[in-house]
């Protein structure tokens, strides 16, 4: 069965026809979804803080061992299971076994981005 319209309603005005009613659309929606140019504020005349050279240093430095531990120990123990169903609590459980292994990862994820 098919289905036609033969009359529309646009804007209080009655639209009749197939070729009128196409037009009342395509008006419609190219003027709906049309881009509009929105000014966003900027940060041109921003006024950065900026890091001295020995704060600066920190953000390069290979991490260490305490600093891992912690941000395991920070993590809930028993959430966010891994790809091996592993979370933060078996890590724990067993850090002294595992600790290396972590380091070693993660000294090669610092040295290399991969």
């Amino acid at each position: 069965m098919i289905c036609s319209i033969s009359y529309l309603l646009v804007n209080g005005t009655l639209v009749e026809g197939v070729q009128p009613i196409r037009v009342a659309v395509y008006a419609h929606f190219s003027n709906h979804f049309q881009s509009v140019e929105v000014v966003r504020p900027g940060v041109d005349n921003f006024v950065f803080r900026k890091l001295n050279l020995d704060d600066g240093v920190g953000f390069v430095r290979p991490f260490n061992v305490e600093e891992v531990k912690a941000a395991v120990w920070d993590c809930d123990s028993y959430k966010s299971l891994g790809p091996e169903n592993i979370n933060f609590g078996f890590i724990k459980e067993f850090w002294s076994e595992l600790k290396e292994d972590i380091m070693t990862f993660i000294n090669e994820f610092h040295k290399s981005g991969k």
